[in-house]
């Protein structure tokens, strides 16, 4: 994969505990930031085909078996 350098301005204090983070992790500052933009991507990727997929199951209305008709009434519904 080709990569490009970015500059990235991050509070000093922020910046501090991601360098802990990254020390912890056995890795560097740019492959956490790297490893965690990629989970973030994905993240999103997934969220969209999930939504198209649900969007595209609305369109296809699924045969409840009804007819367009409720066979039941309110009160049938409310018994108590």
């Amino acid at each position: 994969m080709e990569t490009q350098n970015i500059t990235l301005s991050v509070p000093k204090g922020i910046l501090r505990k991601i360098k802990i983070l990254a020390v912890q992790r056995s890795t560097s500052v740019s492959a956490l930031l790297t490893r965690m933009l990629e989970e973030l991507v994905s993240s999103e990727d997934a969220y969209a085909r999930a939504r198209r997929r649900h969007l595209a199951s609305l369109q296809r209305r699924s045969n409840l078996g009804t007819r367009g008709r409720a066979t039941w009434g309110r009160e049938q519904l409310h018994e108590r």
